[in-house]
C-alpha cells in the first residue's frame, strides 16, 4: 500500500500581487527623507491600499532606498520610515502593506560611499530581485501581478519580471511621460494617482 504523501506547500495555487513603489506613489516625493515628519501620504493612497486589503489582494512595497548607501542616514532610519508609513496607512484608512522589500545598496558608479552598502545588487530596480524574493516567499505568480510606480525603472522592472506596469503621474510620473526624467517607457496603464491605478487593477486584472 502506497503511503500518502503530505501536501506540498507549492501545490497551493499561486496568486497574483500588487507591488508598489514608495516615494511619489504612496507618499509625497520629498527626495531623501531625513526627518520622519516629512513622510506624508499622497491623498487617496491609504484608501487605495485599503481597497486591496479588503479584497485580500497581496500588496507589497518594493523600493530603492539608497540614502543609507550614500551616507545620509543609517539603515535603522529606513526601517523607522517604513514603520511610520504603516502607522499612517492604518490611521487614515485602516490599511496596511502585507510586506516591505527595499534595496539599500548602491554601486560605486552610482554614488555608494558606505562600504557595507556599496555593491551591485539584483534587488536594485530595474532588476527583478525584490519581485523574485516576494514571489518565492509568498507563493506569488508574477505573470498575474502588477507593479505601480512613478519612474521608468518601475515599469522596466515590471516588464523584466513578466508583470504589468502602471505609471502614476504623481511623483516623477509626469516628467517620465514628458521625456525629461529617465527614459521613455510604455506602461500598460497611465494613472493619475495610486487610487486611480488600484481601481483600474481591480476592474481589469484577475488575481
Amino acid at each position: 500500500m502506497l503511503r500518502e504523501l503530505p501536501p506540498d506547500e507549492f501545490s497551493v495555487p499561486k496568486r497574483g500581487a500588487v507591488f508598489l513603489d514608495r516615494d511619489g506613489v504612496i507618499n509625497v516625493e520629498a527626495g531623501y527623507i531625513t526627518s520622519l515628519a516629512d513622510l506624508v501620504l499622497i491623498p487617496g493612497a491609504a484608501q487605495a491600499i485599503a481597497l486591496l486589503n479588503r479584497r485580500e489582494i497581496f500588496c507589497c512595497l518594493v523600493s530603492n532606498q539608497a540614502g543609507a548607501a550614500r551616507g545620509y542616514y543609517p539603515l535603522s532610519h529606513i526601517d523607522a520610515l517604513h514603520q511610520r508609513l504603516q502607522e499612517l496607512l492604518r490611521q487614515e484608512a485602516d490599511a496596511f502593506l502585507n510586506h516591505i522589500y527595499y534595496c539599500p545598496s548602491l554601486s560605486p558608479a552610482e554614488g555608494g560611499v558606505v562600504p557595507e552598502l556599496t555593491y551591485y545588487s539584483t534587488w536594485r530596480k530595474p532588476n527583478t530581485g525584490m519581485l523574485v524574493a516576494a514571489a518565492w516567499e509568498h507563493n506569488l505568480d508574477l505573470t498575474r501581478s502588477v507593479v505601480i510606480g512613478d519612474k521608468a525603472t518601475d515599469i522596466d522592472m515590471a516588464h523584466n519580471a513578466g508583470c504589468k506596469g502602471i505609471l502614476v503621474t504623481t511623483g516623477y510620473g509626469k516628467a517620465v511621460l514628458a521625456g525629461t526624467y529617465q527614459h521613455p517607457v510604455q506602461p500598460d496603464y497611465i494613472a493619475t494617482d495610486l487610487l486611480d491605478a488600484v481601481r483600474w487593477v481591480i476592474k481589469n486584472w484577475q488575481f
